[in-house]
């Protein structure tokens, strides 16, 4: 039994929910998301919280009542106060900046990476070696930052290339003499 799905999903001032039938829309301040609610599922609102139940007792039904309140819950932290990533950018004449929705990366190869910025989604590089990724939607947030990171891995001889944020990267000892 799933004890994700058990736990109601707290809703914070300022955010507002609307279920038509099977359909949940949800605005905040950074935004508004939707989402479909399954058969198997049923969403009972209340003032401050929103519970999810489900309606027959069987494995796919437990398995959606966890995912579908973790969705809402990521939906209703989005709307309110929104995800962000950061991506480092590390090597010799590696550089980042934002040019009129547009993403320009110098990673070592011998011209410019351009990559658009999708329209729910704002990118700020605050220095050329950093890139911060912020949007309501926690999926499409780390989809992006997956796709920068993907253009240049980081290396496990001297680390160069796009990495996350604190993410750990497992050093190789060089060719010896």
């Amino acid at each position: 039994m799933s004890r994700v799905g058990k736990n109601p999903v707290e809703i914070p001032e300022g955010v507002e929910l609307f279920i038509e039938g099977k359909k949940l829309l949800i605005k905040g301040k950074q935004g508004s998301l939707s989402m479909h609610i399954s058969d198997r599922i049923e969403l009972e609102p209340s003032e401050k919280k929103i519970e999810v139940k489900i309606l027959r007792e069987d494995k796919q039904s437990k398995s959606e009542w966890g995912l579908t309140r973790s969705l809402i819950d990521n939906m209703v932290k989005g709307v309110s106060e929104g995800f962000t990533r950061i991506l480092q950018v590390n090597g010799v004449g590696y550089r980042a900046s934002v040019e009129s929705g547009v993403l320009q990366l110098q990673l070592g190869y011998s011209h410019d990476i351009k990559v658009g910025i999708p329209e729910d989604i704002s990118v700020k590089c605050p220095k050329q070696t950093e890139i911060h990724i912020f949007g309501a939607n926690k999926q499409r947030v780390g989809q992006f930052a997956s796709e920068i990171r993907a253009l240049r891995k980081p290396e496990p001889y001297k680390g160069k290339g796009v990495s996350y944020e604190g993410e750990y990267i497992r050093r190789k000892e060089g060719k010896k003499k």
